[in-house]
C-alpha cells in the first residue's frame, strides 16, 4: 500500500485530435479539468491525480519509462513505440466518431500499385515508420520507408510512390483522389498503466476506479433515459416494445391503476420509439441525457 505522501497518480492525456473528446469523456465521468487549453499541466478536481497533456505519440513511451503512472493513447502508438505497458481497458472513441481509426496504405487513383507486393523497391512516406516496416516484413516486401512530418497525402505521387496514413472515414483521402490499397491496423485509444504502478495496490485501485467511470461515460454517450406513466392495464403491451439493458423499472403511482416506467434506450432509436409508446398508452414521456451507465 502506498504511503500518504505517495498517493498521487500521474496520468497522461493526449493533445491533438483526441484532446477535445478525451476531456469531454472525463467531464462526463465526473472529473473537471481546468486550464487544459493554456497549460500542459492543467488542474483536476481530484487531489490524488496529476494530469499531463502530452502528444498521443509519446504517452506510451513515457508510461513505459515510468515518467507517468498511466495514460490514454492509441493502440497504434503503443505498438509504434514498442511500449511494454499494462492495458487497463479499450476505449471505443476517436476524434469524430465511435469508429476505430485505421492505418491504411494509400496510392493515387491512377497508380499501378494494387497490392502490397507491388511496393517492392518503392518509396513510402508515413509517420508510423515502425508499423509500416513490420507490415512490409510480414509480407516479404522490401521498400524504403521515410518518416513524414505531416500532410502526408500531398506527397504522392511526386515525392513517394505510396503513403501510409491514418483515417476514420476515408473522406479526406477520397477528396484528394487517393484510394486505399490495404488496412495495416485498426486502433482505438487504450487506458494503459506502467507495470510497476499496476503492481501498487493503491494506484491499481485508483486506475480501476477511473476505468469504471470513463467506460460508463462511453456507454452512456449514445444512450438516453426515458420516463413515462401508463395505466396498469396497458403495461404489458408497453413492456413488449421497450428496449432496456435489464428489465425496465416499474413503480406504483399514488393514483390507483397507474404505474411509472423508467428505462434506457439507444438515442438513435428514440425518434421511432416515442410515437410507439404513445400509441400504447404512455403519458408524460420524458427523455433525459445520461452521463454514465455502469454495467
Amino acid at each position: 500500500m502506498a504511503q500518504d505522501n505517495e498517493k498521487i497518480l500521474k496520468i497522461g492525456l493526449p493533445k491533438g485530435s483526441l484532446f477535445a473528446p478525451t476531456l469531454d469523456l472525463f467531464e462526463k465521468a465526473g472529473f473537471n479539468i481546468h486550464g487544459a487549453s493554456r497549460s500542459y499541466r492543467p488542474t483536476i478536481d481530484d487531489p490524488e491525480i496529476q494530469v499531463r497533456l502530452i502528444r498521443a505519440q509519446e504517452i506510451g513511451r513515457y508510461v513505459d519509462h515510468g515518467f507517468l503512472d498511466c495514460g490514454i493513447t492509441g493502440k497504434d502508438w503503443i505498438a509504434e513505440n514498442g511500449a511494454d505497458v499494462e492495458v487497463i481497458c479499450d476505449l471505443a472513441y476517436s476524434r469524430a466518431t465511435s469508429n476505430p481509426t485505421r492505418w491504411v496504405l494509400v496510392v493515387p487513383n491512377d497508380s499501378p500499385i494494387k497490392t502490397v507486393k507491388d511496393l517492392e523497391g518503392k518509396r513510402i512516406a508515413a509517420e508510423a515508420v515502425g508499423i509500416v516496416e513490420r507490415y512490409l516484413e510480414k509480407n516479404g516486401v522490401k521498400a524504403e520507408v521515410e518518416f513524414s512530418w505531416g500532410a502526408t497525402e500531398v506527397k504522392v505521387p511526386e515525392l513517394v510512390d505510396a503513403i501510409v496514413d491514418i483515417t476514420e472515414t476515408g473522406s479526406s483521402l477520397r477528396a484528394n483522389n487517393l484510394r486505399i490499397v490495404d488496412v495495416l491496423m485498426e486502433s482505438y485509444p487504450q487506458f494503459i498503466s506502467k507495470k510497476e504502478s499496476w503492481a501498487d495496490d493503491w494506484k491499481r485501485t485508483k486506475m480501476e476506479n477511473i476505468a469504471v467511470l470513463i467506460k460508463g461515460a462511453l456507454t452512456a454517450r449514445d444512450m438516453v433515459g426515458l420516463k413515462m406513466n401508463i395505466e396498469e392495464k396497458n403495461l404489458q403491451s408497453l413492456l413488449e416494445c421497450i428496449p432496456s439493458l435489464r428489465n425496465p423499472t416499474v413503480s406504483q403511482l399514488a393514483q390507483d391503476g397507474w404505474v411509472a416506467v423508467e428505462t434506457i434506450s439507444d438515442e438513435r432509436k428514440v425518434r421511432e420509439l416515442i410515437p410507439e409508446l404513445r400509441k400504447r398508452g404512455a403519458e408524460g414521456i420524458i427523455e433525459f441525457p445520461l452521463n454514465k451507465v455502469i454495467d
